[in-house]
């Protein structure tokens, strides 16, 4: 269920709602609201901390039900840390963790007073945006696998007020679109593979352009990439039953004959290796393979949902990866779209075979004004950044500055790698112009010196989300990143 946000300028003693939030800091120190929630409640508070059932440690939260003189039926106390210390980062946890809190109520509505927190350097647009946007990542719930649940259940949070005036609203309406495209992709990236192959993705791309006036769609099938010369994604793809797809998502939003922006997001649907067959164990979590797919085009859904006044495409290559009699083997020699030929060393080292076709077709067709890739692309990346921050490689230094300062603003990190000239040499073949692997050291980088070989006058970036698409372990679930980076990139561009 998707909440519905709003703006309430209301006294937080005085809102008629189901829950109320405020903030503590530690050793005692009340927000603003929540001094006045204290005083009409005759000190209620203050002897809870007193107590020390109100710790004011971060992201902790204590339930107070209607004290006398407070309007709304409960109050969650949550708490913010210490005050000299607080800043964007805990922001965005604490925020997280009041809507995690409050979705274990049984309450349909609530008016959180969190986003009147001073956070330094940052004003209430933003505020209330990041609120919003925790708040919606908490609320998420993955339910298309499971049984249908009772209707009769108890309440849940439908509807979030944040305190805030109408200088917010214009973050409040980019937190709904972004939202709104974060959860198209965790949806799309949390199905199983025998649901969300090349096929469905495809029909997901042309559904939504379906509702769009401004967006189109066009979807090649492995009879036109064929005839076009695909040739390294289509040796991906020859191992599955699964046919593969090209789809290409247009929003004109801008001005007719300007270039446009281009993404670019690998999607493979389920990886199993192919001939150089995977482990059998974590297996499963390379559903998440398509992760990349998933962020851009979920980054595309929050544009149009924006209304940006820019011009966008999103290209997705999808394919399957498995082992078959046809399936391509170590030692094969591929011509990819460009020319290039590519000897496969590995055939696990797939989604950059795909991705150079996609970039090589997305620059031919488009000469967008700058190009960025996403994709769960080394396991190399995961050592190098952990589940943090994205890996960004890019040999334009204005470029990579664009999109690191959209990951800050958003929170949505990432942090740059080299790429330079100097790691091509580990990509040398003596059968091919180049191999599909380096080695085992910097893999995250060579793998990205690879599709650097198909962007020759490109203005292009490359992020490695193989840490951050989605969460460890069975009941892990997509993150939807780096859709509010990419959001946040279209925003600034957009101007």
């Amino acid at each position: 269920m998707t909440l519905q946000f709003s703006l309430d300028t209301a006294a937080p003693e005085t809102v008629d709602t189901a829950c109320v939030l405020v903030g503590v800091y530690e050793h005692g120190v009340l927000t603003s609201a929540a001094a006045q929630l204290d005083s009409a409640a005759g000190g209620m508070l203050k002897r809870q901390v007193e107590s020390g059932d109100i710790s004011g440690k971060a992201g902790s939260s204590t339930l107070l039900f209607a004290p006398t003189g407070v309007a709304a039926k409960r109050v969650l106390v949550v708490g913010l840390g210490t005050q000299k210390s607080f800043d964007a980062a805990r922001f965005q946890k604490v925020n997280l963790e009041a809507a995690r809190a409050l979705g274990r109520l049984p309450v349909a509505d609530a008016v959180s007073y969190l986003t009147e927190v001073d956070v330094p350097g940052r004003d209430s647009a933003w505020r209330v945006r990041i609120a919003a946007l925790a708040s919606d990542h908490a609320a998420y719930r993955y339910t298309a696998t499971f049984k249908p649940r009772d209707k009769n259940k108890q309440p849940e949070l439908t509807a979030l007020a944040f305190a805030a005036n109408a200088d917010a609203q214009v973050g409040l309406d980019q937190a709904v679109a972004i939202a709104d495209g974060v959860r198209f992709a965790r949806e799309l990236a949390n199905l199983p593979p025998n649901i969300c192959n090349p096929a469905y993705i495809a029909a997901q791309a042309q559904a939504f352009a379906d509702t769009q006036d401004k967006v189109s769609c066009k979807v090649l099938d492995h009879v036109e990439m064929e005839k076009l010369g695909f040739g390294s994604l289509l040796a991906v793809a020859r191992g599955s039953i699964n046919k593969p797809r090209l789809i290409a998502l247009e929003y004109k939003g801008g001005n007719d004959g300007d270039k446009p922006y281009a993404f670019v997001g690998k999607g493979v649907t389920f990886d199993s290796g192919g001939i150089s067959l995977k482990p059998g164990a974590g297996m499963e979590e390379m559903k998440f393979d398509m992760g990349g797919a998933a962020g851009v085009l979920g980054a595309f859904v929050a544009a149009v949902k924006m209304g940006l006044k820019l011009n966008l495409v999103c290209v997705v290559p999808s394919v399957e990866n498995m082992p078959d009699g046809d399936s391509y083997r170590p030692s094969d020699v591929l011509t990819s779209l460009s020319g290039l030929t590519i000897e496969v060393l590995n055939t696990d080292a797939e989604g950059r075979l795909i991705l150079c076709d996609a970039l090589t077709w997305t620059a031919q067709n488009y000469q967008p004004k700058a190009m960025v890739d996403a994709a769960t692309l080394t396991g190399a990346c995961v050592v190098a950044l952990g589940k943090h921050a994205s890996g960004l490689m890019s040999k334009h230094d204005d470029l990579a500055a664009e999109l690191l300062a959209a990951g800050e603003e958003t929170l949505d990190r990432a942090w740059r790698l080299p790429l330079w000239d100097d790691y091509q040499t580990q990509l040398d073949s003596g059968f091919a112009d180049v191999a599909n692997i380096g080695g085992k050291s910097a893999g995250a980088i060579t793998a990205a010196c690879f599709l650097s070989r198909f962007t020759d006058g490109q203005r292009w970036a490359h992020l490695d989300i193989a840490g951050t698409a989605w969460d460890e372990g069975r009941k892990g679930l997509a993150t939807g990143r780096p859709v509010a980076l990419l959001a946040q990139w279209l925003l600034d561009r957009a101007g």
